[in-house]
């Protein structure tokens, strides 16, 4: 009997997904004559049954496209907007479109959401299967993610066309790059551009630190200073912060004066935000010199994907179609070594964030070149 899989992409999108999907597509359709059905916006299409037969002319010339042709949605079938406008679990519904369509599988493309999205569902009796597909890199148990190489490109290329006015006009230049969590983008970026300061979430700054080595450069005779950082990144004097906050907070609430508890947490609220906004302003003050931000922002996940990418996107998305052949669900199917693609139980990956370990080579490279980490 044929078997009939969906596929979806969800959370953000990533360079690669198209390939991703042509992937799947083809091997399930030439190799294992399988039927593909795609879900367009994620989890959100799925409910309202918006399909897509992945085959034929659909699958062509998207090898090269950025985004995707499904789109994508950050719902997840636990928490999805309902006609109120309040949060609603429909996992029931989900499950009950996957029996109605008589679905073999179920393939979720995408980062943290849908890793957590597709384990929780295993766990309601599905046949799930999920690739990493985030320009973070923040996934646990593979090496690499789709989309990750394409953004790092874009992301240095950024730097190098700043370094230029930088030096020119003797600035600093602060280049915010994405990473909440994780600083994979900012690290391989800032050691591919160059970048003299490089800031990530996993090492706490110190302004000090960083005024330091301004300094030092301008001393030696090079006017200007280039920094990348993750939207991340948080100051050692913000953690001191919300660390005698929370106490305040804890003893205030033990009291009765509500008053003084709501006036402390917009003062949290405001101390929290513009991280990048309030280091430039700081530097300013402390070196003398204008300093500029750059947020390159979504400019990272849009566009072709570069040829890494599309390879390993193609790698991923055939190994799909042949795990599901073989009956293997309830796996990422992970990077490992060179690039050999291995299975691994979801429960090891949703939920978890793969962080930068501080005795990671790019540390020590950026180290060993003078790059200033803020610490």
């Amino acid at each position: 009997m044929t078997k009939k899989i969906g596929i979806l992409t969800a959370g953000g999108d990533s360079p690669g997904l198209n390939a991703v999907l042509r992937g799947v597509g083809k091997a399930a359709h030439a190799m294992y004559g399988m039927q593909v059905i795609g879900f367009q916006d994620g989890f959100s299409g799925m409910l309202d049954l918006r399909t897509v037969d992945l085959e034929g002319s659909i699958l062509s010339n998207i090898l090269t496209a950025g985004g995707t042709i499904l789109g994508t949605s950050r719902d997840r079938p636990q928490q999805m907007l309902g006609k109120d406008g309040q949060m609603q679990d429909k996992t029931a519904e989900i499950i009950q479109t996957y029996r109605n369509l008589s679905l073999d599988a179920l393939v979720c493309l995408g980062g943290s959401d849908a890793q957590e999205s597709a384990c929780h569902l295993m766990h309601n009796g599905l046949n799930v299967i999920t690739l990493p597909v985030t320009i973070d890199n923040d996934l646990v148990e593979t090496n690499t993610s789709v989309g990750f190489d394409t953004a790092l490109g874009v992301a240095a290329e950024a730097i190098d066309r700043l370094h230029t006015t930088a030096s020119s006009v003797h600035r600093i230049i602060i280049v915010e790059i994405m990473g909440k969590q994780t600083g994979w983008l900012t690290l391989g970026a800032g050691v591919a551009g160059g970048a003299d300061v490089i800031l990530i979430p996993e090492l706490p700054y110190d302004e000090q630190s960083i005024l330091k080595a301004i300094q030092e450069r301008n001393q030696a005779g090079k006017r200007f200073s280039m920094l990348a950082v993750s939207e991340g990144a948080v100051s050692k004097d913000t953690i001191e912060f919300f660390e005698k906050a929370k106490k305040t907070n804890e003893r205030l609430r033990s009291g009765s004066d509500q008053e003084k508890v709501a006036s402390r947490l917009d003062q949290i609220e405001q101390h929290s935000g513009g991280t990048t906004i309030h280091l430039a302003n700081q530097l300013e003050k402390l070196t003398g010199m204008e300093a500029r931000i750059t947020i390159l922002g979504y400019l990272q996940r849009g566009g072709t994907p570069s040829a890494t990418d599309r390879v390993l996107a193609t790698q991923l998305g055939t190994a799909c179609a042949a795990a599901i052949h073989s009956g293997k669900f309830g796996v990422m199917l992970g990077v490992h070594g060179a690039n050999l693609i291995e299975p691994v139980p979801l429960e090891k990956v949703a939920g978890k964030f793969k962080t930068v370990p501080l005795d990671h080579p790019w540390i020590h490279g950026a180290r060993m070149v003078g790059t200033n980490l803020g610490d």
